[in-house]
């Protein structure tokens, strides 16, 4: 759906749950995996391979242990909780930001912000659009 000049509405939460599902069935056919393999088997891009983590670490269901990722309890909740906070702190100060200003704002890699974000998916508390004028830049907001 287009929403004014150049701005793809694209429905986030979604979006961010697919991405999470393929990393799932690809860990659970073949796991435990590298950061690199888990992009070439699942087709994902890096911001969409952490967006997807943090989603399956909100729903307690993925770890890393060392480089590999693999189904499990998640050890992932205090790195990617923390930045989550930080993030919706960001998105309630300033309203509607993209990813790259909150990775400055914030302090924090542009791929923990992805993260942080699929993070926030999952508990529905964020939305976002993809910027077709900018190049696939990203910006999100507070539901």
């Amino acid at each position: 759906m287009i929403i004014g000049e150049g701005v793809l509405m694209v429905e986030m939460v979604n979006s961010f749950g697919e991405y999470a599902g393929k990393i799932w069935k690809s860990l659970n056919s073949d796991e435990p995996q590298t950061e690199n393999r888990l992009i070439e088997t699942t087709g994902l891009t890096n911001d969409e391979f952490y967006s997807a983590v943090g989603w399956l670490a909100k729903e307690n269901k993925i770890c890393k242990d060392g480089a590999l990722y693999k189904l499990g309890e998640t050890n992932l909740t205090s790195k990617i909780g923390k930045d989550a906070g930080l993030v919706w702190k960001i998105l309630d100060m300033w309203e509607e930001v993209d990813a790259v200003s909150i990775s400055r704002l914030a302090h924090i890699e542009e791929t923990d912000v992805f993260s942080a974000v699929g993070w926030l998916a999952r508990e529905g508390k964020i939305d976002g659009t993809t910027s077709v004028k900018r190049k696939g830049n990203i910006s999100f907001w507070l539901k």
